[in-house]
């Protein structure tokens, strides 16, 4: 039987990720966190490599990479030395013709990408895992969004904002790429990045409640 975690105080977990974005859609449902980052950096060990595996279906890819983060941070909490509390991870992949567009390498990548989406529908898997001891609970926020046709301007003035690197498919829906979009269908905050109904539903299973 796996133990579950009783709330003395506020909510707080680690999350196994830099996005400003979750951190702020954590903020927005009251949980409490610290950041456990994994080393990512050119030239280091990586503590993980996100890549799709060669025929691995992006939803199946997806649950693979948020399973991982959440493993590999608790883990690393472990060596660390650090005090338990669930841990909190997410991976969110733009799909296009049944394809991973993951996040552009440059200008002319993010260019590509866009001009890929500009009046096609395309969809957005976010898997969110949270690990309790050894107890992994994994939820899926699958979710369809429409762009309008973009001109080749419109696309080179937002690439010149600087939002769409570090984006899955080379767009922010809660940024300006929001002009681009005509239509949503699923979880505005999946599509940023973290579902919120999602995550709070697998905190409760392993007995952190959010409200």
């Amino acid at each position: 039987m796996s133990q579950l975690f009783v709330l003395t105080e506020r909510p707080s977990v680690y999350l196994a990720s830099k996005s400003p974005r979750r951190q702020d859609l954590l903020r927005q449902i009251g949980v409490e966190f610290e950041e456990l980052l994994l080393r990512e950096a050119a030239g280091r060990r990586r503590d993980m490599v996100e890549s799709p595996r060669k025929e691995e279906a992006p939803l199946y890819y997806v649950k693979r990479i948020a399973r991982t983060k959440a493993s590999v941070a608790w883990h690393q909490m472990i060596h660390r030395g650090l005090p338990p509390r669930p841990i909190l991870a997410a991976d969110t992949e733009v799909i296009l013709d049944k394809q991973v567009l993951g996040k552009p390498k440059d200008a002319a990548h993010a260019a590509v990408m866009l001009e890929q989406l500009s009046d096609r529908t395309h969809e957005v898997h976010t898997a969110v895992a949270v690990r309790w001891n050894a107890q992994i609970m994994l939820a899926v926020s699958s979710s369809r969004v429409t762009f309008r046709a973009l001109t080749r301007e419109e696309i080179q003035r937002y690439i010149a904002t600087g939002e769409p690197f570090d984006k899955a498919g080379a767009y922010a829906v809660q940024g300006r790429a929001a002009v681009f979009i005509s239509r949503l269908e699923g979880s505005y905050s999946g599509v940023m990045g973290l579902p919120l109904h999602e995550t709070a539903e697998i905190l409760g299973k392993v007995g952190f409640y959010v409200l």
